[in-house]
């Protein structure tokens, strides 16, 4: 048997190749011709098109009850957690501005950022109720809104 390519696997291979080298092609030209452009520059301009905004979320410290004194270390790591939660989620934000489309600020930072506060407040829930009485409604607190 031949070890040959059949001839229609030979015109497949040259056509991709040929779509490879016409991409490469490209991307060399258009990298060449944007040499002269500095990224931080249009970083900075789009950022300028439109302010950020904050994210506010409810405080939860406010709406606990009494706290054991078993569970205090505990409570306020995880109330320390959503701090930096929120810290974070601000960072992003102002990184991200003028990415994505008209959900982005929605999919991308509030909605994982509501997931991570449910779990930090059934930390501090489940904390507590390991002495006391479990609080209960403190999952309303978790959802942000964003701020302009």
């Amino acid at each position: 048997m031949s070890r040959a390519l059949p001839k229609y696997n030979k015109r497949r291979v040259g056509l991709i190749g040929g779509a490879a080298a016409v991409a490469l092609s490209g991307a060399v030209i258009a990298g060449s011709a944007l040499a002269g452009e500095s990224s931080e520059d249009s970083a900075a301009s789009a950022r300028t098109l439109a302010e950020p905004g904050t994210i506010s979320c409810p405080d939860v410290a406010p709406r606990l009850p009494a706290v054991p004194a078993s569970a205090r270390a505990e409570v306020d790591r995880n109330l320390g957690d959503l701090d930096t939660q929120i810290a974070e989620a601000d960072k992003r934000l102002a990184d991200t501005v003028g990415q994505g489309g008209p959900n982005f600020v929605q999919n991308a930072i509030l909605g994982p950022l509501e997931d991570k506060r449910v779990a930090a407040i059934n930390r501090i829930a489940t904390a507590i109720g390991r002495t006391a009485e479990r609080p209960a409604g403190l999952d309303t607190l978790a959802a942000c809104t964003l701020t302009k």
